[in-house]
């Protein structure tokens, strides 16, 4: 059966959760990291990567990764939402600084990895505090505040809503969230939101399969974000099995990621702008979805299993699957592990986001159609 609107998106948040939580307590190792520490892969739930001495471990003190806890992945995901919520229709820059910045600044959030209530930018990192800074001190223009920010995947990691509310149109969704990030990212970052947002909404289309799903980033992208993207599924489409993509499909992302092959000592060209290179969040999260062929464990443990920024790649994978495949897609006892563990209701964004969604369809298709009517009566005189 074909999944409803609602399904999708509430597929699509769930998976976007249960990845990130995945990954979480492997983030920043290398595959060969993760197969000594867990005596193999990582195949479900696992606890923090220094057991019991998370609390002072560097580099990861002071958060409990593991254990099901949902990242800043999650909680920008859900603040976005709630702009969704007060806006009731398409966001731009300028909602990034009149909801969104207020949102990180003052609404105490329940923040698993602190095990505490807390401001959401008590938890954010360096590259999401900057739309505070800019915006909120420096009273940038929003839709140039994101220049000069380090290049990263701060901004698509939670542009998931974008392409849920968009559904099934992607070049909407990749519009809004070019738009949206220019408060956040520039260059390839950015253009990574865009084309994130896009492959969300194509995943929403009736009948979409991952091919599909990839088709259409390809069609949209823009330079190394494309060139990488192509790369990376080239060399997917060889492989069904995640253990054997995981050092090829690497191979293929590394000409155009500029971090680096240690991912804690980046190199001196890391994350600033350019037209060549790309995050490698993206194009792994798509990579992985041929490599899974959708189906939800295979894709989102190969993004886990990946290393390096893994919450944020098995995140959009997750993303992408639920909403090509529902929330049945997700396996219901992660879900449920995650949702109990971060002590948050995921159900309820999905309810907020679903309900924003068709009134921002309602007031398009009014303006698409009084359009029409105005275009009709400007060529009338043709006929």
């Amino acid at each position: 059966m074909t999944p409803t609107l609602d399904d999708r998106i509430t597929g699509s948040l769930l998976g976007a959760a249960v990845g990130d939580a995945l990954g979480g307590p492997v983030e920043g190792y290398t595959p060969e990291q993760i197969l000594e520490r867990h005596g193999g892969r990582v195949t479900g739930i696992v606890g923090p990567w220094n057991g019991g001495d998370w609390r002072t471990a560097r580099p990861i003190a002071p958060y409990h990764k593991g254990d099901g806890h949902v990242t800043d992945d999650t909680l920008m995901t859900h603040a976005l939402i709630r702009v969704y919520e007060k806006v009731r229709g398409h966001l731009d820059a300028y909602a990034v600084a009149d909801h969104l910045v207020p949102e990180l600044m003052g609404a105490p959030v329940w923040i698993p990895e602190l095990e505490a209530e807390a401001l959401p930018l008590q938890r954010i990192f360096l590259a999401e505090k900057w739309i505070v800074t800019r915006l909120h001190y420096g009273h940038v223009d929003p839709r140039e505040a994101g220049n000069g920010n380090v290049v990263n995947c701060g901004a698509a990691m939670y542009m998931a809503p974008v392409g849920l509310v968009n559904a099934a149109h992607p070049a909407a969704a990749y519009a809004e969230a070019i738009d949206l990030t220019g408060a956040h990212q520039s260059s390839y970052g950015r253009e990574a939101a865009g084309v994130f947002a896009a492959a969300v909404a194509a995943a929403c289309a009736p009948g979409a399969t991952p091919a599909s799903v990839v088709e259409t980033a390809l069609s949209l992208a823009k330079d190394g974000t494309r060139a990488a993207i192509d790369a990376v599924a080239e060399v997917a489409s060889s492989h069904t099995d995640f253990e054997s993509a995981l050092a090829p499909l690497r191979r293929a992302v590394a000409p155009f990621d500029t971090v680096g092959p240690d991912y804690r000592a980046p190199s001196l060209g890391a994350r600033r702008p350019s037209r060549l290179h790309a995050i490698e969040e993206l194009p792994i999260a798509l990579g992985m979805l041929l490599v899974g062929e959708g189906d939800f464990r295979r894709t989102v443990l190969g993004a886990v299993n990946y290393g390096r920024d893994c919450d944020s790649i098995a995140t959009m994978a997750g993303a992408i699957v639920g909403a090509l495949y529902g929330e049945q897609a997700v396996p219901s006892e992660w879900a449920k592990q995650v949702a109990e563990a971060s002590r948050l209701d995921l159900h309820a964004p999905a309810r907020a986001l679903a309900a924003v969604a068709r009134e921002i369809f309602a007031a398009d298709t009014a303006a698409r159609r009084a359009h029409a009517s105005a275009f009709a009566t400007l060529t009338s005189a043709d006929r």
